[in-house]
């Protein structure tokens, strides 16, 4: 069954973009993976809010996602750019445009 995730990060001001592209930049291999939908944000309402909405087959691609050397690489370049402000909420798909339920 598809499983998502929304979630939302902190940056220090003034990295949000690099924040950013570093997110996006290993996106193309995430399909592999087992990633349906890949959606990185820049909230409106503020300069260092980042959202990210995922869509994979199953929870356990995405557990397993993370365990990927291109994945771990990025986080670790990601990091001392967050605040520590994090929040995510696990989903299970319904369904929607591009995306369908199990």
């Amino acid at each position: 069954m598809p499983y998502g995730y929304v979630n939302s990060m902190k940056t220090r001001p003034g990295h949000r973009d690099e924040v950013a592209a570093i997110l996006t930049g290993g996106a193309d291999g995430l399909r592999a993976a087992g990633c349906r939908l890949y959606v990185v944000g820049l909230d409106a309402a503020d300069d260092v809010t980042i959202w990210v909405s995922e869509v994979w087959e199953s929870k356990d691609h995405h557990d397993a996602s993370l365990r990927l050397p291109e994945t771990r690489a990025a986080i670790t370049r990601a990091m001392p750019l967050l605040t520590g402000e994090f929040s995510s909420r696990e989903t299970i798909i319904a369904g929607g445009l591009g995306v369908t339920a199990g």
